[in-house]
């Protein structure tokens, strides 16, 4: 994975868009600290995830609401 600075991204952009198309990610970063602030992935990376199966969880956890709570639902909504 290869880091690259806001400048040098906007000098070798079409550089850096062959690379995303070959299958590379980017690290971008920013600043005189370089923090890394952002990663370029290809499109078909991004696309490719499985979604999440609703309900993996279920009977494994239990919530409690005591009578004495005084939130309502709309309230709890907004907040």
């Amino acid at each position: 994975m290869q880091t690259l600075t806001i400048g040098e991204l906007k000098s070798r952009f079409s550089e850096v868009l062959g690379r995303l198309r070959q299958g590379q990610e980017i690290v971008i970063s920013y600043g005189k600290k370089r923090e890394k602030v952002a990663v370029l992935v290809p499109y078909s990376h991004y696309s490719a995830k499985p979604e999440r199966k609703l309900g993996l969880l279920r009977d494994r956890g239990h919530c409690v609401i005591h009578e004495d709570f005084k939130l309502s639902d709309e309230e709890m909504l907004k907040s």
